[in-house]
């Protein structure tokens, strides 16, 4: 799985986000940034992103995924 194919599904996953990636196709990292985190506790946000991804991980097809979840006031 490429990180395109990775920040694809979370974009469309999480309203509004703007998603970026590093690493590489099988273990990498995210940050998601979107204005419906507003309220959310962290678990509750990381929950959100998981859930986009969580078939590509439940194969094996994306090994690890670390995330930093984000209102874009907490990116400013």
């Amino acid at each position: 799985m490429t990180l395109d194919e990775i920040q694809t599904k979370l974009e469309a996953g999480v309203e509004q986000s703007t998603v970026t990636m590093q690493g590489d196709g099988c273990n990498c990292s995210t940050v998601v940034v979107s204005p419906i985190f507003e309220g959310m506790s962290l678990l509750a946000r990381q929950k959100m992103v998981l859930a986009a991804v969580r078939e590509n991980i439940d194969s094996g097809e994306l090994h690890a995924l670390t995330i930093k979840a984000r209102t874009p006031e907490e990116m400013a």
